[in-house]
Parts: structure tokens; sequence; C-alpha cells
């Protein structure tokens, strides 16, 4: 894995675990907060750590803001100083920029100031977690955009004994199942005569309501 920087402003609940989990992946971590305190306790944690104003362009251009691959803007409640932030950010020429959004309104403005990816942990984490109640035996997906994921799921009872071709996933619902798990073994892009077996975890590409279709009918 290739080593990158990171520069995270805003050291919220989201900011905090985001540096933390860039680091632990073994990427140099920058944040930055207004609260002293906040940055006290991650500076042993991350790369550095420095309190200050993100809304003065001269404190960021001091950071050097610009050398970093990628600045996430994680600032939570105050979205003038979310926009403000994102805006010097993209005055300044920094590569990558990620923001946080709080409603959909706030993720417009982001949007037009030009920010490249705009996030909403809220509604993203509460998206995932419905698709899971909804159907059971989801384990978890990977949002690639709004209408396709990467979706893991057990296999449904109507699926044992089944192979891929029989089950015909990719013809008739569009869906790739790229790996399945089988006890300790992986299967990396299964052939058509795998046959599924009680247990097997599949992993599959395809487009969300469709994906939603297929495990409902298949439980």
């Amino acid at each position: 894995m290739k080593k990158k920087s990171f520069a995270v402003i805003g050291a919220g609940r989201f900011g905090e675990n985001l540096a933390l989990s860039l680091s632990e992946m073994g990427h140099d971590v920058l944040v930055f907060d207004a609260d002293e305190k906040k940055v006290q306790e991650l500076s042993y944690q991350v790369t550095h750590a420095v309190q200050g104003d993100s809304t003065n362009e001269e404190t960021l251009k001091t950071l050097g803001i610009t050398n970093f691959d990628v600045v996430v803007v994680a600032i939570g409640v105050d979205l003038q100083a979310s926009i403000l932030t994102s805006l010097i950010l993209k005055d300044l020429g920094v590569k990558y920029i990620i923001a946080k959004a709080q409603n959909a309104l706030h993720g417009k403005v982001l949007e037009k100031i030009g920010v490249d990816r705009v996030v909403f942990p809220e509604k993203d984490m509460g998206i995932r977690i419905a698709r899971q109640l909804a159907a059971y035996n989801v384990l978890d997906c990977i949002d690639l955009s709004p209408d396709y994921s990467v979706t893991e799921f057990i296999a449904p009872k109507k699926m044992e004994g089944k192979s891929l071709g029989e089950l015909g996933l990719r013809a008739r619902y569009g869906i790739n199942v790229i790996a399945i798990r089988s006890g300790e073994k992986i299967n990396i892009s299964p052939l058509a005569d795998y046959m599924i077996s009680k247990g097997d975890l599949l992993i599959a590409l395809g487009e969300n309501k469709v994906m939603e279709k297929l495990i409902r009918e298949q439980n």
C-alpha cells in the first residue's frame, strides 16, 4: 500500500476517528483543530497535530496544506467555517478536497465551491444499517456511487446447491459475483460452474435496488 499524506481539519468525532484510522494504516496524518486540548490529546497518535484557525489563509499556507495528497474538512456544526475553509483550500490549489456536510443544502454549497467529494457520514451510516436490517443476511456494503455498491451477504437458502450459471445472476440481474468465501477458502472471480454451499459468503457488485430485489426474492 502506497503511503499517502492526509490533513484532517476538524477533530470532532468524525474527524478524530478518520485521522486515527488513517494513522493506524501507516499514513502521514496532520490533525488541525481550534481546540488546543483536543490537539494535545491527538498529538501522540498522529504524525502532527496543530491548533489554529482554519479560516485563516496564512495559517493554512504555513502548514504547507497544498503538499498533502488529500485534505478532509471535517468541521462539525460551524457551517460558515466549513464553507470558508473549503473555499480557501480550493483557492490555494489543494490537490483533493473531501468535506463533511451537515445537510443537503450544505452539501450543495460545498459542491458549488468545487469540493472534490462531499460526504454525509450520518446519512451514509443510516443507509448502510438500514440495508443490513432490511435484508438480514447482508453483512456489509460499500457504496461505489449513489446507485451501485459492493455487497457482502450470506447465500440465501434458495441458492444452496445451485451453480452460479443456474442462478444467472449476471444475465437476470446484472449482478457480478466477484468473490465467494466458503469456510476458510476464498474463491476470487468464481466460474459459472461454482456450486453454492450453505453458509457461503458472496461478495457481489451491482445496482443497489436490484441487489435488494435479488436477496428479497431468494430468501
